[in-house]
């Protein structure tokens, strides 16, 4: 078999019908892949790993230098946007990666959104203000939404889909590796260097990743694609401004409301009211362009890709709801240093690593996924239900224990709805549905981290009056989040802290809320094994 052709594990015979046997209703459980040696194909997939390590590493690396952040720049009010452009923008253009991998070579097109990436992290850490700095997050969830997509879809293209699962764990073990260092080198970065090298450090490991694709994985057979015209129909531009619209219009009014301006002023309304409408153009525009729209309908009619998305978008929100404000908390409350606070963060990463590792293998001998969701979701709503306990002097074993209850509940259950969705669908379809999962469970980072920042920013304002009257609230709101026992006078301290407090556990009520909710959805996947029906819509 020759290395780098595109052709059937079973007979050379059928190798000029590999396209169209890929679209055809008889396809099989043993797909077309692309041959490598056993060298080459270790060398792509460490390209890929590092790939999916880069883009981890991105959103978690920031977590524990936010604080920093909002120090130099005075602008405690968007910490949400720094989480949410990075969502927004990555969800909002997962699906035209996902349609770009199918018109043109899987390698050119990946290496494209490894320099969307770079770009991104240079102007992040270059940034001269918080605007130019939530401009390079946007930048940067570009790239990383064809990272995302593009890694799951090259491993489809490279191995059976019976072994899809093993490898789909190993990506959500570079994940859960990034999700620990990034912030232990996040908080040492700004700690002792400055909060700028948390991006600066993206670009040599996306060089190797580039590296290793650019020279070992193998160039395509030519793909036959439409016209420009037809691609750009395919790509559906206007659904990307609607749904990035929209997006835009709910977290100004959620960052606004109650804080800068009051919850029934015309901004508020209007934005709100802007997010309604573009919602509803953007479901109708999905309809009406049927097969060629951002979210394809035959992928929402697939109960699995639909309920796993819906999974998805709950229990990565309840996950980084958590993930961001922990190290507030731990900095703001606590007092302790931006690497202190990395530290402190660890049990409940690697809770979440240990768990991915362990239930990809699992559910890779067993074939049973379903278990995995029910468990994970519920033990999630009991962790984060545990961590809102957390007051101004919480004791180590307390912070530890409710940390790793909360990454396990995430760490069984983050990772099964892709494992399902590679398992379960025909190869021909696995870059959209990957593409629609992804877009979807994007959409809820910057839905829950928005969402939890609101309810952070009004609780806090309201508690100040309470906690700490005769303060001027923008005192606080200017300071930043790590330097308050610095700037709020000794009297006030106290109290000011106490709010902060009563900020941080409403915004565990909105991750108790979407875990609950995630628990729930899980229900609605039928019980399968997945060795058994790979290939095969659930």
């Amino acid at each position: 078999m020759k290395e780098g052709v595109v052709t059937p594990p079973d007979s050379e015979k059928d190798l000029q019908n590999v396209e169209g046997s890929l679209n055809t209703e008889e396809e099989k459980a043993e797909e077309a892949h692309i041959q490598l040696s056993k060298g080459r194909f270790v060398l792509v997939l460490v390209g890929l790993v590092l790939a999916i390590f880069l883009a981890s590493l991105d959103f978690t690396i920031i977590s524990t230098a936010i604080p920093k952040i909002t120090d130099e720049f005075h602008s405690l009010q968007d910490i949400g946007w720094y989480g949410s452009a990075f969502f927004i923008t990555t969800a909002a253009t997962t699906a035209h990666w996902g349609r770009l991998y199918t018109f043109f070579p899987l390698k050119w097109t990946y290496l494209t959104s490894i320099f969307f990436f770079e770009l991104g992290s240079v102007i992040c850490g270059a940034a001269p203000s918080s605007t130019a700095l939530i401009i390079g997050r946007a930048i940067c969830g570009i790239g990383a939404a064809g990272l995302f997509s593009g890694s799951y879809t090259i491993i489809a293209v490279l191995v059976p889909s019976a072994d899809r699962p093993k490898y789909s764990g190993l990506m959500g073990a570079s994940y859960g590796l990034a999700s620990v260092v990034g912030p232990l080198i996040g908080g040492a970065f700004t700690s002792h260097v400055s909060w700028r090298w948390c991006f600066y450090i993206n670009l040599p490991v996306g060089g190797v990743s580039c590296l290793f694709i650019l020279l070992f994985f193998a160039n395509e057979p030519p793909k036959s694609r439409p016209d420009w015209r037809g691609m750009l129909r395919q790509l559906d531009m206007l659904g990307l401004v609607l749904i990035v619209g929209a997006i835009t219009c709910f977290i100004l009014a959620l960052q606004w409301g109650g804080v800068s301006k009051a919850w029934d002023s015309g901004a508020v309304i209007g934005t709100l009211v802007a997010f309604v409408v573009c919602m509803i153009l953007f479901v109708i525009e999905q309809w009406w362009l049927g097969e060629n729209a951002m979210v394809h309908s035959v992928m929402i009619k697939r109960r699995t890709i639909w309920v796993g998305s819906m999974f998805s978008f709950l229990i990565n929100s309840a996950f980084l709801v958590t993930f961001y404000y922990l190290p507030i908390y731990f900095q703001s409350v606590q007092g302790v240093s931006a690497s202190t606070s990395g530290v402190r963060t660890v049990p409940f990463i690697l809770a979440v690593t240990f768990c991915v590792v362990i239930v990809g293998q699992i559910i890779t001998k067993t074939g049973y996924a379903f278990p995995w969701m029910i468990v994970g979701a519920a033990i999630t709503t009991i962790g984060s239900g545990m961590i809102y306990t957390f007051d101004t002097h919480s004791p180590a074993g307390k912070w530890i224990g409710y940390q790793i209850l909360c990454g396990i509940g995430v760490g069984v259950s983050f990772q099964v709805p892709v494992m399902l969705i590679q398992a379960t669908t025909k190869d021909a379809d696995v870059p959209l549905a990957t593409a629609t999962l992804l877009f979807i469970q994007t959409l809820g980072g910057a839905f829950g981290v928005s969402s939890a920042q609101a309810a952070f920013q009004n609780t806090l304002l309201k508690q100040l009056a309470i906690t700490a009257p005769g303060l001027n609230p923008q005192i606080v709101l200017d300071a930043g989040a790590s330097e308050l026992k610095r700037v709020i006078p000794e009297q006030f301290l106290q109290g000011v802290l106490e709010a902060y407090v009563s900020g941080f556990r409403e915004c565990l009520i909105v991750g108790i809320a979407f875990g609950g909710a995630a628990f729930l959805a899980a229900f609605g996947f039928r019980f399968t094994n997945i060795k058994r029906t790979a290939a095969a819509e659930a």
